[in-house]
């Protein structure tokens, strides 16, 4: 979890982060996450991040940062998370008390303990369920931006109602990881944004409105507990009064709607139509801000967070960078220095010879394991 504070001129004045398996060793994550024993399924603590917020906030007290200083804020979450609220959590959430860090008060009030992560690739069945009550992948793309894909949102809640439907049942709103830490600071349940509502197989991009036939596919119910989709750049309203008795913020602090990583990826760097990024972080990403897209079989079309009239193209690949660390960590004592000693032992292309390596299951293309070749395209254990 990371902070930053700017000031108008987009200087920045504070940045720190709390990192999940240091300082919150007794959620015992690795990388933030817990692997599952399948392999496939892949979940993250909702209380871990929400008692990373507390363990943040009381850093920046602790250093004598002025919160009441604030304007605003808003902020990204990774995307294609959910978070899940129990029947009544909207009351403990507006009326949490100062005293208390925000954890304690929350403790009771998911009803799925463990979110559901971008990571995950537990949900082939639910994909093709979905897909075949559309008309096929294809058309699924045509209406979502993309086609079935295992880490994205509905059909995450397709394997929770199909395996747990008392659970589902028991929740009264679902959240991505960005409206839920939205809503920590909002007291009350944040809107998904346009944006990260793309990239759920649920939002009818170009109308912008939950698709009732994806739905449908998915849960009984779901468009209530969805709540309505808004722009990315929407105030959702003031801060909660939780923040300024707890941390001094001024109650006229605006909350903007959060987005999610990518899309919030693309605003950062100030991407304009025809510029490309490529980003290197804990999956790598290439995106770009298109004006016309036509939805394919690979990669994925979001709304655009910057302009609700357009589009950003994405191409997701998950084994990025704790794909890297491990290599790192296997080969070269856990050095990045040592890592880059032997990337420059040898020329620039590596004599002809080519790995890749998937820990966990590809997205582009669908593969895992690590396949090696040298330079006569022969493979190499």
């Amino acid at each position: 979890l990371k902070v930053i504070a700017i000031d108008e001129q987009l200087r920045v004045i504070y940045e720190d982060n709390v990192h999940f398996d240091k300082d919150l060793p007794e959620f015992k994550t690795q990388g933030g996450v817990y692997i599952h024993g399948d392999r496939l399924t892949v979940t993250s603590p909702v209380l871990m991040w929400v008692k990373a917020l507390d363990m943040i906030l009381e850093k920046m007290k602790s250093s004598g940062f002025n919160f009441s200083q604030v304007r605003a804020l808003s902020g990204a979450g990774q995307q294609h998370g959910s978070v899940y609220w129990k029947k009544g959590s909207i009351q403990v959430l507006k009326n949490a008390a100062p005293e208390l860090p925000l954890h304690q008060s929350l403790k009771a009030c998911f009803s799925v303990s463990n979110s559901p992560i971008w990571m995950d690739s537990s949900t082939a069945s639910q994909c093709s369920t979905l897909e075949k009550a559309v008309g096929g992948a294809q058309h699924l793309a045509s209406i979502t931006g993309s086609r079935a894909y295992e880490r994205f949102t509905g059909n995450q809640i397709a394997k929770i109602y199909s395996q747990n439907p008392e659970v589902y049942m028991q929740t009264e709103r679902i959240s991505l990881v960005s409206s839920f830490a939205a809503s920590l600071f909002l007291g009350a349940y944040a809107p998904i944004d346009y944006s990260d509502g793309s990239g759920m197989n649920l939002l009818q991009i170009w109308e912008k409105v939950w698709s009732v036939s994806c739905l449908e596919a998915c849960a009984p119910g779901l468009e209530e507990k969805l709540g309505c989709p808004v722009p990315s750049h929407s105030v959702l309203g003031p801060i909660s009064p939780y923040y300024s008795q707890r941390y001094g913020f001024s109650p006229d602090c605006k909350i903007v709607a959060f987005t999610g990583d990518n899309p919030a990826s693309l605003a950062g760097m100030r991407l304009q139509e025809g510029d490309i990024a490529i980003s290197l972080g804990t999956s790598d990403t290439l995106f770009l801000w298109i004006q016309e897209p036509t939805p394919a079989l690979e990669g994925h079309i979001l709304c655009n967070p910057v302009d609700s009239q357009t589009y950003m193209a994405l191409l997701c690949f998950k084994n990025g960078s704790l794909m890297r660390e491990r290599i790192r960590d296997d080969c070269a004592s856990g050095s990045w220095d040592e890592f880059s000693k032997a990337l420059s032992s040898t020329v620039a292309g590596n004599n002809g010879n080519l790995g890749f390596y998937f820990d966990v299951m590809e997205i582009t293309p669908e593969a895992v394991g690590i396949h090696r070749f040298n330079r006569d395209n022969q493979k190499v254990v």
